[in-house]
């Protein structure tokens, strides 16, 4: 069964943008960012809120702005090729290659994208889809890329429902910007 995994930047105070919605603070250095372009590799759907779908459709359109470096055109490419589903209540149509809206609610396409044949993780983007997708107990796997900075409050990367969840450390690393990768393992009663 493919898994379930959250992938977002984190403040070491635990949010995922601050107060005044900024999250420039996350932006990642060059290893970093090849970190998370691997990962985009090992993806077969990735799943959006509506926020971060229209954070990310500069995307779609990013191999024309002529300052962009052999990664960031390659990360293009790998995002443009990826399969991905919007969850929204206020979009009717969305734009972008090989991207949809999701047809019913995210427990139903969660199924139906673990039914089907293929590869690759089911990538959840946004923190508030995550933290529906946590109350549904559909995450399996968390990967935290906690940045060193405190922003004081803004969105939180964990969802705020006061469900106990435990959890099991597979992954600790360490970059050159001491940013650091936690991934964690969902620990499901067997």
């Amino acid at each position: 069964m493919r898994d379930v995994t959250y992938s977002m930047g984190v403040s070491a105070d635990g949010f995922v943008a601050g107060p005044d919605g900024r999250f420039d603070w996350s932006e990642p250095d060059e290893g970093v960012f090849q970190h998370f372009m691997d990962e985009l590799r090992g993806v077969g759907a990735h799943l959006l809120g509506r926020r971060l779908y229209e954070a990310m459709l500069y995307w779609e359109t990013a191999e024309e702005d002529p300052s962009l470096g052999d990664a960031e055109r390659t990360w293009a490419a790998l995002w443009k090729a990826l399969p991905k589903v919007v969850f929204s209540t206020t979009l009717t149509a969305v734009e972008g290659t090989n991207t949809r809206l999701a047809a019913g609610g995210l427990a139903e396409e969660v199924a139906r994208l673990r039914a089907e044949p293929g590869e690759g993780e089911i990538a959840i983007g946004g923190a508030a889809l995550a933290a529906e997708a946590a109350a549904l107990d559909l995450i399996d796997e968390y990967r935290a890329m906690v940045h060193p900075v405190l922003v004081g409050g803004g969105i939180p990367y964990f969802p705020q429902d006061e469900r106990h969840v435990d959890l099991r450390l597979v992954e600790a690393r360490t970059f050159a910007s001491n940013v650091v990768l936690q991934r964690y393992r969902v620990e499901r009663e067997r």
